[in-house]
């Protein structure tokens, strides 16, 4: 596959990310001819992307920043945002638009954020400044109870529901037994009002056996975590350790078995857990083996690629690579198409866009964001 011209320009040009047709990409892929054209580039390990209302792109970078994307050129740091723990896995990570943005300017992000007991996954509300260069009302709106040493598996993202309340997932902070323990955040899909109080169909809105914000437990490391706009129903994509990445559907109150049941095995090549299943404990809809190391999840839903309608987009940073997961009428996963494998570095975001189109962006030193639109040809 040709590769993007230019597509590594020297730091000091990262201002003038702007590409002109001639450094677009055309690829085949099983059904249309798609182009991935460079945005931007110059980004340090981008972690997150959203589409503002004009049609610029409001990206975050793990160490500690919000930048704006528009005709090809990155603003400078967004103020006012806290400070985060950038260390090993942790940082600024995901950012979510209200689904009111367009006149309520408000936002939602997680951090890896630090205090004397060590660190952990926080999610924050915010209002965008209108002239776009602060944060104003920057509010937490959930925080881990327990902190930690080790700056592993935070999750962490933020899908929100149709109703307005926010699902984020938080890892296990490389503590695998934490996913078991229902007085504990890490290893759980969280369920919260928009301002951090506890839904009333939450599972155990009322405490006692677990947490009221915890939705599921037994949850790996969930870095992709989204809703199918046709149906409605969550889903999620989690690392698994060697082998044993995973799809869910996580659901009320349900057990989804990490590290009692998994499909993978530590590092080492020892077997984790009692077997691949267990009464009580769900089943993945899908799991990988040998490990894509998957990052965000989109179902697609969009007009310029009707052929994928319904199929699952996973981000991928091990093989560096967008996964099509293909479904049937029944929902179950029956192929996948590997993307760009190789060819652009580690994704660690992918969104559909408003137009259809997928965006993603690369976790790399020199990262970048990149649109993938259907070819000319391909547009009749």
């Amino acid at each position: 596959m040709k590769r993007l011209s230019a597509f590594h320009f020297a730091a000091a040009l990262f201002l003038f990310g702007a590409v002109s047709a001639e450094a677009a990409d055309t690829v085949n892929t099983q059904g249309p001819t798609v182009r991935v054209e460079k945005l931007a580039d110059g980004l340090d390990h981008p972690w997150a992307v959203e589409v503002l209302p004009d049609g610029a792109y409001l990206v975050t970078e793990r160490p500690g920043r919000m930048r704006i994307i528009r005709d090809g050129k990155l603003s400078e740091p967004i103020g006012n945002v806290p400070k985060v723990s950038a260390r090993g896995q942790g940082g600024l990570m995901d950012v979510a638009l209200a689904p009111d943005f367009a006149t309520s300017r408000k936002l939602y992000f997680t951090a890896a954020v630090a205090n004397a007991k060590g660190s952990g996954t926080e999610a924050f509300s915010a209002t965008l400044s209108n002239d776009e260069k602060r944060l104003d009302a920057v509010t937490p709106v959930f925080t881990m109870r327990r902190f930690t040493s080790g700056n592993i598996q935070y999750g962490s993202r933020i899908a929100i529901a149709p109703d307005g309340t926010l699902f984020i997932s938080v890892g296990d902070r490389g503590d695998r037994d934490r996913s078991q323990d229902w007085q504990d955040d890490a290893g759980s899909i969280i369920h919260i009002n928009a301002d951090g109080s506890i839904p009333a169909d939450n599972p155990f809105k009322n405490g006692g056996k677990a947490l009221p914000e915890i939705w599921s437990k037994g949850h790996r490391n969930p870095q992709g975590i989204t809703f199918d706009a046709k149906d409605g129903k969550l889903y999620t994509v989690e690392h698994g350790a060697r082998g044993g990445d995973e799809i869910n559907q996580p659901e009320a109150g349900k057990n989804y078995g990490w590290p009692i049941i998994t499909y993978g095995r530590d590092y080492s090549g020892a077997e984790i857990g009692e077997g691949t299943a267990k009464k009580g404990l769900e089943q993945p809809l899908h799991y990988w083996d040998p490990s894509i190391a998957p990052g965000a999840l989109a179902v697609y839903r969009g007009a310029m690629f009707p052929e994928w309608d319904g199929d699952f987009i996973v981000a991928a940073l091990k093989f560096q690579l967008l996964s099509r997961m293909q479904r049937d009428d029944s929902g179950a996963f029956v192929a996948e198409e590997r993307l760009f494998e190789g060819e652009y570095g580690r994704i660690r975001d992918v969104v559909v866009a408003p137009d259809g189109a997928l965006l993603f962006v690369t976790d790399e030193d020199d990262g970048a964001l990149l649109r993938v639109s259907r070819a000319q040809a391909d547009n009749g």
